[in-house]
């Protein structure tokens, strides 16, 4: 799927834009629009003024909140609700990675775009999806300016980071399971675009990780610890993470002894994806171990 281009010539006064699973086409630039399947494309659509009429409506960050009242309701993250979108008549629909299956109905209802980043890619595909939605609304310079604006970014971190050489591992806790992520997953951008280095590897692309243990951790001593909290991503509670990791085995690493564990963003890793308001956040994370006072 990643390899699929998404941009190809407009035709006359036709707006043209290919995705991940085909094609679409404009006549003019879409005034009445649904985001399905996440909140990603919801972030940058808000970065680049532009307003949905329908969206998923739950779980949002605090700085999209306010899209639970303005927009209407069309379903949860993982369920759209077909007749709601149908009946606001929308010009295009933006759906997200989880709504891949739903594609062929939700297209019957509207011109459809996927938005969709594979884990190994996050900055190419992220890229490509803020020049896609600029297309669309004719936003490509405001689209241009926020991608060089945020590369500048990441390589403010990028230097900083690799000035130290740091070590890190990225790992996501579901209860009390613990899974790292390497470099070919949704923590890409780790390692691809803010200069970290894998304290210990890891290629596989299972988007649930490697389950691993606190021993794991404490013999890969990694400089730095990202933590991410899926129960809290999720919304399930306010999550287990900071007691979790509370315990010997966490001290005995570098990460802790250097105030380097950094416990992310749980919406901008897990539910906003490529979102622009959400990798500037995922930046200021990465920086948070870079700066962190020894």
């Amino acid at each position: 799927m990643g390899a699929l281009a998404f941009n190809a010539p407009a035709m006359a006064d036709t707006i043209t834009v290919e995705h991940p699973l085909g094609t679409a086409t404009f006549e003019q630039t879409p005034q009445r629009v649904v985001v399905v399947g996440g909140h990603g494309s919801l972030d940058t659509l808000n970065r680049l003024g532009i307003e949905p009429v329908g969206t998923v409506t739950t779980m949002l960050p605090e700085y999209l909140a306010d899209y639970s009242e303005k927009a209407t309701s069309i379903g949860s993250m993982k369920e759209a609700n077909f007749e709601q979108i149908f009946t606001l008549q929308p010009d295009v629909i933006i759906a997200e990675s989880r709504m891949v299956d739903a594609y062929p109905t939700l297209s019957s209802i509207a011109p459809t775009v996927m938005h969709v980043v594979e884990n190994g890619s996050y900055w190419e595909d992220t890229k490509k999806n803020w020049r896609m939605l600029g297309k669309i609304f004719d936003k490509e310079a405001e689209a241009e300016n926020l991608i060089q604006e945020t590369e500048a970014e990441f390589a403010e971190v990028r230097e900083m980071v690799q000035a130290e050489g740091l070590k890190t591992l990225a790992v996501m806790n579901s209860g009390n399971n613990i899974s790292m992520f390497g470099e070919v997953s949704r923590f890409s951008v780790l390692f691809d675009e803010l200069g970290f280095e894998p304290a210990r590897t890891s290629d596989t692309q299972n988007p649930h990780g490697n389950l691993i243990s606190f021993e794991f951790i404490a013999d890969a001593a990694p400089d730095v610890l990202f933590i991410l909290d899926r129960e809290s991503a999720i919304g399930q509670s306010s999550g287990k993470a900071q007691q979790l990791f509370d315990n010997p085995l966490i001290k005995s690493t570098p990460a802790y002894k250097n105030n380097r564990i950094v416990f992310l963003n749980p919406s901008a890793w897990y539910l906003t994806i490529a979102g622009a308001n959400a990798t500037e956040i995922m930046i200021e994370d990465a920086r948070k171990a870079a700066t962190s006072t020894q």
